[in-house]
């Protein structure tokens, strides 16, 4: 399908809407009489076993001290981890949902779709430089925090193949109230960097029917001491990096226009710049470039300006609802050049010509929902479209080895005067969607999804989720949809070239010693992954809870840098890789949580809280080879105790199974020696209390680590098997909140 029929496409299904909500609203005479409404289809998905949402109350308790990854990472079914087992930007670990890597986690705020970190480079083993999208709203402007795992989630489109991770703000009140917090969380050891943040949130009426929410955010995490992993490092010149110091400055202004009784509009600005201090990390070798990399500590290099615009409308209707989203996301990264052409993969330059790379997206979304009656069945249907467009320039990595001489590498990338860092890719998509109980206590939620890539092409996402209702204190879930992920800008424009000296290049012969371009591939597809889960839950009065699942995900076509037709193409003394779809893969485990009440209604006064994680499969079919370094199991417990009315306390505690790395390294060389270091099982645990000393101030305390369980990084790659990012010691954290 051309650019152009897409967008006509598009355009239509835009104007056939507002056709049907104008004409909607002039049909008020319909009526559905006693008709009985279901759940929307997105309403009722989030009731599959693999949703959890951390609530207002618990966001208070564990605050994170910065990215709120910290606390999404102890919901069933989620880990940090890297893209891809090769332990490159180990502390920059990201929020993966069921081991499909962060890059099949979508990051939405308000429903809408966050993609900053597409703005950073990704590198052969599939890696960016960058801490992903998870840090773009502070922890007191949120309201809730949905992660929707498995075949639910793939209603919500390219790069939702493992899950979705939906951050919902406070909304305007209807009256003038607002809040201040102050926040410092202080490491016991002097290496590890101590975070301090401010943040206030401000709402109330304007004016009748007129509303505002304004909130705003400082923070800063300082950077780890170079000297932090040097007793566990190998080097001679650098110890591997710690984590690097991050700056984060947000404002975010949203103004709610209530046209209607019915009808709402609302016009959203938001700005955040986020800063590093370096703290010497490297994608490849620990000693690589070492006198310039010390040179940088502390420095800035790189820095993140994000800036959104967006316009919501909802509405309620005799007929049903409407929901229509418009949002133009704009990110600038700056950063010091790396991966420069004669040099090892990542290194960095202390060069004060900053490469910048632009990226913009664009989203547009609606759906309607109607009730309808159907054969006596009563249904929820849901209608609706989505058009994303990405527009990406980035200068940062054409350039050929010095001295080549080749103007057309391999035949795969014309000549220098003729590539460019522009690309652009848009997504078109039309769902349907439908909630019924086709014979009672079954409740079926069927929906299809069809998606046109102008590079990838055309993909089909249909789904089934079922909810069968054994008796008052008894369910059965289940669920299967196909997912994908559309590959990135980076990879499919042929224009666009790396160069490594790293991640096994060359591979044929020691007498090739010059490295490996990366090219992109216009004819990639997409990567698709088909999603299952099945399992029980059980609920009573009395505030017992129990659910416990199996899921499986049967991913194909998964995205490597490749050799295009298993022979090296040699220019020099390099050899050419380009972007494949090269393999399959199969993630599996069980998930589950039991909370216990143990006081107190409903165990109100004291509760344990419980969720696990167990991986079966995690693996490459063709190499059997990890996607990611994650535990074997995860198991995250809280006792929870509301002591009065003014105070509560929590003694929380984690388990991480043990940790394997890959056998085989990225060239196809055996791993040996150290490459195939295990991390060992080990615990975390932590207390917290909460004190309101009175309706106004609200004091929040703790020890996290209380054990002082430590790992240290051995290892910028996968040198040192897994032990590729540090677990850090023990901290006093403390913040007052004033409201008013």
């Amino acid at each position: 399908m051309s650019r152009s029929l897409n967008f006509r496409l598009f355009a239509l299904s835009a104007i056939a809407m507002a056709a049907h909500l104008t004409a909607a609203q002039a049909a008020t005479d319909t009526v559905l009489g006693e008709t009985t409404v279901r759940a929307t289809a997105e309403e009722e998905l989030k009731q599959a076993l693999g949703v959890s949402v951390i609530t207002q109350e618990e966001l208070t308790e564990r605050a994170p001290a910065n990215d709120i990854s910290e606390l999404v990472r102890t919901m069933p079914g989620v880990n940090l981890t890297g893209n891809s087992a090769s332990g490159q930007y180990g502390n920059n670990r990201q929020i993966d949902l069921r081991g499909m890597g962060p890059e099949n986690t979508l990051i939405l705020i308000d429903g809408k779709p966050v993609q900053s970190r597409n703005g950073a480079k990704m590198g052969r083993s599939g890696e960016r430089d960058t801490r992903g999208d998870s840090n773009w709203v502070p922890v007191e402007a949120i309201e809730r925090i949905e992660v929707i795992r498995g075949p639910a989630a793939a209603r919500y489109g390219s790069g939702a193949a493992g899950g979705v991770v939906n951050i919902i703000t406070k909304k305007p009140t209807d009256k003038l109230q607002g809040s201040v917090t102050v926040y410092g969380k202080f490491q016991e050891d002097s290496k590890e960097g101590d975070t301090k943040r401010s943040s206030f949130n401000l709402s109330g009426p304007l004016a009748e029917n007129l509303s505002f929410r304004l909130f705003g955010n400082m923070a800063h995490s300082d950077a780890d001491s170079p000297d932090l992993n040097r007793t566990a490092a190998t080097t001679t010149a650098m110890a591997p990096a710690g984590r690097e110091g991050v700056k984060n400055k947000d404002i975010n202004a949203l103004l709610r226009w209530d046209l209607t009784p019915q009808q709402v509009l609302e016009f959203e600005m938001g700005a955040s710049r986020q800063t590093n201090e370096y703290a010497g990390e490297t994608a490849v070798s620990i000693d690589a470039n070492a006198p310039i990399r010390e040179s940088l500590l502390g420095q800035e290099t790189n820095r993140t300006n994000r800036n959104t615009l967006g316009v919501t409308h909802r509405g309620k209707w005799d007929w049903g609802t409407s929901r229509l989203i418009f949002q133009y996301e704009n990110t600038r990264r700056w950063q010091n050049p790396v991966a420069l052409a004669g040099g090892p993969e990542g290194s960095i330059s202390s060069t004060t010509d900053k490469i910048t790379s632009k990226l913009g997206n664009y989203f547009l979304s609606g759906e309607v929902n109607t009730p309808l009656k159907l054969g006596g069945t009563t249904h929820m249907l849901t209608t609706g479209f989505e058009y994303r467009n990405e527009k990406l320039d980035d200068a940062a990595a054409m350039s050929l080895t010095t001295g080549t001489g080749a103007n057309n590498v391999g035949g795969l990338v014309g000549s220098a005067g003729t590539r460019s860092g522009k690309s652009d890719a848009q997504n078109f998509a039309l769902f349907v969607e439908d909630n019924f109980e086709p014979i009672q206590n079954l409740i079926l939620t069927p929906g299809v999804r069809f998606d046109h890539h102008s590079q990838s092409g055309n993909n089909w996402s249909p789904s089934l989720n079922a909810t069968y209702q054994l008796n008052d204190s008894w369910q059965v879930k289940g669920g299967i949809a196909r997912a994908f992920k559309a590959p990135n800008l980076y990879q499919t424009n042929n224009n666009y070239l790396y160069f490594t000296m790293g991640n096994g290049c060359p591979v044929s012969s020691p007498s090739l010693g010059g490295g490996c371009y990366v090219v992109g591939n216009p004819d990639l597809q997409a990567e698709t992954s088909i999603n299952k889960e099945l399992g029980v839950a059980y609920t009573n009065h009395n505030g017992l809870d129990a659910s416990l699942s199996y899921f499986q995900n049967d991913y194909k076509d998964k995205i490597y840098a490749e050799m295009n037709d298993g022979t090296p193409v040699v220019v020099g003394t390099s050899q050419v890789y380009q972007w494949m779809n090269a393999s399959k893969a199969i993630v599996k485990g069980f998930e589950g949580n039991l909370t216990v009440p143990l006081d107190g209604k409903n165990g109100n006064t004291l509760k344990l809280v419980n969720n696990f994680t167990y991986m079966l499969k995690n693996h490459n079919k063709d190499s059997n080879q990890p996607l990611s370094v994650i535990p074997k199991y995860t198991v995250n417990s809280t006792l929870d105790w509301t002591i009065n009315a003014n105070w509560s306390t929590q003694l929380n505690a984690t388990f991480y199974g043990r940790q394997e790395p890959r056998t085989i390294q990225t060239g196809g060389a055996a791993s040996t020696g150290a490459q195939l270091q295990e991390v060992s099982s080990y615990a975390l645990y932590g207390i917290g209390a909460q004190y309101k000393i009175n309706k106004s101030y609200a004091l929040n305390f703790g020890i996290t680590n209380l054990a002082d369980k430590r790992l240290y990084r051995e290892s910028n790659n996968s040198a040192a098997g897994a032990s590729t990012y540090n677990e850090l010691g023990r901290a006093y954290y403390v913040s007052l909140t004033g409201r008013f």
